[in-house]
């Protein structure tokens, strides 16, 4: 089967949608990706480097949504607030993996939610901390410095090593160059 004709492509310049809502609009640095398939709506700020990836939903309507810089939102995520007080912080070097839920919570620096993970109202997840792939962090949990924490609900299952926690952080950097790699070279065919 012949290949297809790049002749057509254009170049993706701008981002997913970005809707502003009650005269709100986000605010999203310059060398953020956003896919195009993601929406990012209303009170949400997204730092520099940071990768919204294709499907996700940000959604900052009845809250504010804060995400740091260098983190990734794999695709399919869904990150909302909480009309009671709570809001949504993401810190500096996260990663949220493919399909989670993030919805009025606190994740620090170097956080890291495996891939269809929920964190729900009020929950931390402090530097380092990580929740395993399909783990439910209940409202109001908290996983400390370099814990990991798996099942549902999740539980504490150890204090990593630093050498052991290193090996995740990875991620960061990996998706911080595909987000990169995104904004020069992602094109339309059609």
């Amino acid at each position: 089967m012949p290949e297809p004709s790049l002749g057509s492509a254009v170049p993706v310049t701008g981002t997913g949608p970005i809707f502003s809502l009650d005269g709100v609009t986000p605010k999203i640095a310059p060398d953020a990706f956003v896919a195009p398939s993601a929406a990012v709506i209303g009170d949400v700020e997204i730092g520099p480097e940071t990768g919204i990836w294709f499907h996700c939903l940000v959604r900052g309507d009845m809250n504010i949504i804060r995400i740091g810089a260098r983190t990734n939102i794999q695709d399919g995520t869904v990150i909302h607030v909480d009309s009671g007080g709570f809001a949504t912080y993401i810190g500096d070097d996260v990663t949220v993996g493919h399909n989670a839920v993030i919805h009025a919570c606190t994740l620090m620096n170097r956080a890291f939610v495996g891939i269809s993970a929920t964190v729900l109202d009020g929950a931390v997840i402090e530097e380092g901390g990580m929740l395993a792939a399909g783990g439910l962090l209940t409202p109001g949990k908290r996983i400390g410095p370099m814990e990991l924490w798996a099942g549902a609900p999740a539980k504490l299952l150890r204090v990593m090593s630093p050498e052991e926690r290193a090996k995740f952080d990875r991620n960061a950097v990996v998706y911080r160059d595909l987000a990169k790699r995104y904004r020069a070279g992602l094109r339309s065919l059609g």
